[in-house]
């Protein structure tokens, strides 16, 4: 690339000073020529300057085929270096560095992917609506309500729109830029001036109208404003993905805390029957007390045991109240007037089908950000490369100018002037340099930012896979240990009854029974949670098919 560009340098070069070697500056009569003065201001002398500058004029159409040659040679050298972009093209890295990639992941649950249509969608395309696997009518207008009126996706959606401008902003490099630039002035020359510009000892006071249309194209020989392009293209990907990426976060989000709020209700009911359980025993205690049989003590520990199990029902309401308000705020509504609708529906993990490590690389928003940003960089690269070579601008100028209104638009009051301009940047104080080190020094740290996403992603799936694998095994044996308990706590109670044991006894297998409902009530919003962290580390990235396919198994279940 670099011996292209140099050979690109040498002929522009060879070709522009070969066409602008004769200094080149055309204008019609009417810009050199000074416009008609009236007679109440015409200084002695003027008719001297006026046949002057016809002299001057008198031959400017005898430079309009130099005029045409130099346009055609620019234009000839335009179309000659359009593709021409100096910098490094891109090349995505790769995405783990010297390791290699992995072809699987180390721990995959047995799942029903076998079944599933797979779909390999790009990470900006919508995620779908992958929480109506869990089949939960009030989950479904939740996420609808935080799809539409989240204020994070709005802002999100905000600055998308605006990396889209600025793909336009760019753009705009690419055509010439017009100007009009309309003037008036009033004026009075020195009486101390020099006697070839006038008489000497004398002035005088004249008018000025100016209508000129300003025209300059600044052609993309080193590609500069290729790659500026090329860079916005990619930072409006990135804005989108990361739109995406926020998505499917508050949508994760509005699911967990909706499965943490039906747990803690879950408790709360839990609770509220332990109380009445409770108070049965203190009442069964208190009457065994007064028939002599059972001891002040038994009275007592039933007593703790029952304001033990109130005191927990205002914290778990806390708990609900906040999830409440956190629900209200994902969904872009008010937290006083929020409500819920009430369900006792039970819900069950689905299976979630785990698809090939490349796909996550397609899959997951964030790693697709991470990468259209490494673009990004790699094309402002570019952009630096360009500062080192010369830029051509063909610049244009064509209007009206008088000393009187009245004549302003007059055929003989017209002016034009056309010509390029070169800007070599011979010095800048070491300037380009050091532009040039902090673009490279900023595409490495985008790409050291790539890898660092891609390894969190594995780690996210690997993670949420173990969870998926040994939360079920903790399951299953939560709710045995929780079989045994409540056996354990029906030979306590009937063992007291019969005067065997003291309350104590029962007192402990009632709070060993509790603790193991607790648990297992807490593992299934656990388990829930941790399906939806293992959705959304997967990027969620399942078709509409295998998702009918999957409610269809569920409703057959």
């Amino acid at each position: 690339m670099k011996h292209y560009n140099d050979s690109c340098l040498a002929f522009v070069a060879q070709t522009f000073l070969s066409a602008v070697s004769p200094t080149f500056q055309s204008a019609e009569r009417g810009k050199r020529k000074k416009p008609a003065m009236p007679d109440t201001v015409r200084p002695a002398g003027w008719e001297a300057r006026e046949t002057a500058d016809k002299n001057v004029c008198a031959t400017p159409t005898k430079q309009l085929p130099l005029m045409k040659t130099l346009l055609f040679t620019c234009g000839t050298v335009a179309m000659l270096l359009g593709g021409c972009a100096v910098g490094p093209d891109y090349n995505r890295p790769a995405p783990f560095g010297a390791n290699a990639a992995p072809s699987a992941f180390t721990v995959a649950p047995d799942t029903n992917a076998g079944q599933w249509k797979l779909a390999q969608p790009s990470a900006h395309l919508p995620r779908g609506a992958w929480w109506e696997l869990f089949g939960d009518p009030e989950l479904n207008r939740l996420e609808t309500l935080a799809s539409t009126n989240n204020q994070q996706l709005a802002a999100a959606l905000s600055n998308f729109q605006q990396a889209r401008a600025l793909v336009d902003v760019s753009s705009a490099g690419y055509f010439p830029q017009l100007s009009a630039n309309p003037s008036f002035t009033r004026q009075r020359t020195s009486a101390n001036q020099s006697s070839r510009s006038g008489v000497a000892g004398s002035s005088f006071t004249f008018n000025t109208f100016s209508v000129p249309l300003d025209a300059a194209w600044e052609i993309d020989l080193w590609g500069r404003v290729r790659r500026a392009v090329e860079g916005s293209r990619a930072r409006m990907a990135a804005a989108q993905d990361d739109l995406e990426s926020l998505r499917l976060t508050v949508q994760a989000e509005v699911a967990i805390d909706y499965f943490t709020l039906k747990s803690r209700d879950a408790q709360q009911r839990l609770f509220e029957e332990t109380a009445v359980t409770y108070r049965r025993s203190l009442e069964l205690t208190q009457n065994r007390r007064q028939s002599g049989i059972a001891s002040d003590l038994d009275v007592s520990q039933a007593e703790t045991q029952l304001r033990a199990a109130e005191a927990e029902i205002p914290a778990i309401d806390l708990q609900r109240a906040s999830l409440r308000h956190a629900l209200a705020t994902l969904c872009g509504q008010p937290a006083t007037t929020f409500e819920l609708a009430e369900t006792t529906n039970t819900i069950h993990a689905p299976s979630i089908p785990v698809s090939l490590p490349s796909e996550l690389l397609e899959r997951r928003p964030d790693v697709a950000a991470a990468e259209r940003r490494m673009a990004a960089a790699n094309a402002d690269v570019g952009v630096a490369n360009a500062a080192f070579y010369p830029s051509v601008t063909l610049n244009g100028l064509a209007g009206f100018q008088s000393i009187s209104a009245s004549t302003l638009f007059n055929w003989e009051s017209r002016l034009w002037s056309v010509g390029p301009t070169l800007s070599l940047p011979l010095f800048t104080g070491g300037r380009n340099r050091a532009q040039l080190a902090s673009a490279r020094a900023a595409y490495e740290a985008t790409v050291a930012n790539y890898r660092q996403t891609v390894l969190s992603a594995f780690q996210d799936v690997e993670d949420q896979l173990a969870a998926q694998r040994l939360l079920s095994r903790q399951s299953e044996a939560e709710n045995a240990a929780l079989k045994s308990a409540r056996r354990t706590l029906d030979i306590s109670l009937n063992r007291y009854k019969g005067g065997v044991i003291t309350y104590l006894e029962v007192a402990t297998a009632q709070s060993i029974a509790l603790s193991h409902e607790q648990t297992v009530v807490q593992l299934n919003a656990t388990r829930l949670n941790a399906s939806i962290s293992l959705i959304k580390a997967l990027g969620a990235g399942w078709d509409t098919i295998a998702l009918g396919e999957q409610q269809y198994l569920l409703k057959k279940q």
